[in-house]
């Protein structure tokens, strides 16, 4: 899976997708996808990135509390 640094517009390849859709966690491991040479993994903002379409990543993936209007009712 690819997703885009807001920042600079390069795809990032996600390596821990399943930090990347937790919402308690704030960042996620991935690598810039540039060269012939894979560089080495590090941590990236989730808040810095978006789909490659432009579109941003979904709600439930960045606020854990995101559902907490729901539980007022």
């Amino acid at each position: 899976m690819f997703v885009k640094d807001r920042n600079n517009g390069h795809l990032v390849e996600v390596i821990d997708s399943a930090s990347l859709m937790d919402p308690a966690q704030a960042r996620f491991k991935g690598r810039y996808n540039w060269g012939e040479e894979l560089p080495e993994p590090e941590a990236f903002a989730k808040a810095d990135m978006i789909f490659p379409s432009g579109e941003s990543l979904p709600r439930c993936w960045l606020d854990v509390h995101y559902r907490d209007n729901e539980l007022r009712r």
